[in-house]
């Protein structure tokens, strides 16, 4: 028999945890961790430029230092799957007033994702700096890891319920704190790999850098899954040591 106070913890630390995971897969799945904002673009030998690099962005090779200042010009986005650019949706680039604009994404591939960044990006000669590297390896496997230690404590937690045990819900909530922290490391991977390749590749005059929407719901997912291990290890160890009590009071 559960008392209803650790059934109520456990209740709010699965919606807990299935808000985080919601918050954390969207946030992987889409592009918007940092975007650009870019300058209009000012003539027919701006516009011929930007087209070049747009085209460069599309079909060329995968180069670090092409795409990010493709990134740069014109109004670009990054995730940690997805790489986007803004252009008029018509063969003309000229923006004018109300012009439609239509979105334009690459993916990183799976050999991309581990593709070793250099002191200067675009520069294989400059020597790998290892720890955009790394910094950039751990923000793309870290949100997988805390997604499959999500899915193992749901596998688990599913299990106990079938066997009407409470026992596991201690490793249940250690695996969500793992999960949290992961996601907390990814955040801050990410942002310290974006700040060392703007002190790599100087941003162009007139253009600014914002962090997007999808980096803050991955924020949000951390302390989500560190509230839901609090409550799961919480209502373990405290219906552990109830249960040991009454069985001390039944021996006696």
């Amino acid at each position: 028999m559960v008392d209803n106070r650790y059934a109520t913890a456990l209740v709010i630390g699965c919606v807990l945890s299935a808000l985080a995971t919601v918050y954390l897969s969207v946030a992987v799945g889409t592009r918007h961790w940092y975007q650009y904002s870019s300058p209009a673009v000012r003539g027919e030998a701006n516009a011929s430029e930007l087209r070049s690099l747009h085209e460069e962005f599309m079909d060329g090779e995968f180069d670090e230092k092409t795409y990010s200042d493709t990134l740069f010009r014109l109004n670009g986005s990054v995730g940690l799957w997805w790489r986007c650019v803004l252009v008029p949706s018509t063969a003309h680039w000229y923006r004018e007033p109300g012009a439609a604009m239509a979105m334009e994404c690459r993916s990183f591939t799976l050999p991309q994702q581990f593709t070793p960044k250099y002191k200067e990006p675009g520069n294989h000669n400059s020597g790998e700096d290892m720890l955009r590297t790394y910094l950039w390896r751990c923000q793309f496997l870290l949100p997988l890891v805390a997604l499959g230690l999500v899915v193992l404590a749901g596998l688990i937690g599913f299990c106990a319920c079938l066997c009407r045990s409470l026992a596991p819900t201690l490793g249940i909530g250690i695996l969500h704190l793992l999960a949290g922290l992961c996601t907390l490391a990814t955040v801050c991977c990410y942002l310290a790999g974006m700040d060392l390749l703007h002190r790599a590749s100087m941003l162009p005059d007139h253009v600014d850098g914002s962090l997007g929407w999808s980096l803050y719901l991955a924020l949000i997912s951390s302390p989500l899954h560190m509230m839901a291990a609090a409550l799961l290890v919480w209502a373990a160890r405290s219906h552990s040591q109830n249960y040991y009590r009454m069985t001390a009071y039944r021996v006696a």
